[in-house]
């Protein structure tokens, strides 16, 4: 249990200086290339991450086209957008809109799955966008796009974890990545070519690799953990990234934040806490563990 807890604990450190690095290269590249690049690097070192008993090839075939092409359209965009989000506002404030998800998850199983919510999850729902309005405040600053970027982000999470919670016993791993990086590339790469593409030098190359490797390493650390801890340990560790993105902001983007985000901060992550503590176990640990990467 407690190796389970720490392997997930370093996975999303490891996802944080993923977004830690994408938000260094803001401003060199376009977010197409940038998306590009994130999802071949971290697609080729998961390449290697396929369970004993699947294959890659015929990684295309499924059993349900519709729902597995859905997740990786959704899976893709967030990506794109999240590139945009980190490039443009500071890492805390993305974090706190990311972290609507597991709230959107809530909302959107009643739509979807026609689940029953009861009282305590509302109120997660409602301390969870109260705490962004803490940490966002608008009116009181300026928003920028980069924000509604990353409520999209939450949104199209939600909507990827309904989808996986429906594929998870019919569909493979490999189906699952495959498409999922597949689509990545050559969405992000029709962008490129229609947008401009700038030469990485051997530096900018370098951290380009890096934040492919620390997506990935963050995926393989994910899986491994989840062999020694049951999902529902692992999840609540999601929100390290809320420390993890203070720590980072500060010491390499100048980015502090006030009193009224930190308390908004609490917020969000004891929200998502809450909603976790009153999730009804009804389809397996796919349902237990709503805060999964649903990115590159």
């Amino acid at each position: 249990m407690t190796n389970g807890i720490l392997l997930a604990l370093i996975a999303y450190a490891s996802y944080s200086c993923s977004d830690a690095v994408i938000k260094s290269l803001g401003g060199q590249f376009t977010v197409f290339e940038i998306a590009f690049f994130v999802t071949l690097f971290a697609g080729g070192f998961l390449f290697f991450s396929r369970p004993a008993d699947e294959r890659w090839r015929g990684f295309w075939r499924t059993k349900r086209p519709w729902a597995v092409h859905a997740r990786a359209w959704a899976g893709m965009a967030s990506g794109l957008l999240s590139v945009y989000a980190f490039t443009t506002i500071p890492l805390a404030e993305v974090y706190a809109l990311v972290f609507l998800a597991p709230l959107c998850v809530t909302i959107l199983s009643t739509l979807v799955l026609k689940e029953k919510v009861g009282p305590w999850r509302w109120l997660a729902v409602v301390a969870g966008f109260a705490g962004v309005m803490l940490v966002v405040r608008p009116g009181f600053r300026e928003l920028h796009l980069g924000h509604l970027a990353a409520f999209a982000v939450a949104f199209l999470a939600a909507s990827n974890i309904i989808l996986t919670r429906s594929l998870a016993q019919q569909e493979k791993r490999t189906t699952m990545l495959g498409v999922l990086v597949g689509y990545g590339l050559v969405f992000n790469g029709i962008g490129v070519a229609a947008t401009s593409f700038t030469l990485p030098n051997a530096m900018q190359l370098l951290w380009l690799v890096m934040a492919g490797a620390f997506a990935a390493c963050g995926q393989l650390l994910q899986l491994l953990a989840a062999r020694y801890a049951p999902a529902n340990r692992i999840a609540p560790t999601h929100y390290s990234q809320i420390v993890w993105a203070v720590i980072l902001g500060a010491l390499f983007f100048q980015e502090y934040p006030d009193w009224l985000s930190l308390v908004g901060l609490a917020v969000v992550g004891a929200s998502g806490l809450l909603t976790m503590v009153r999730e009804e176990v009804r389809l397996g640990t796919v349902r237990w563990n709503p805060l999964s990467r649903t990115r590159l």
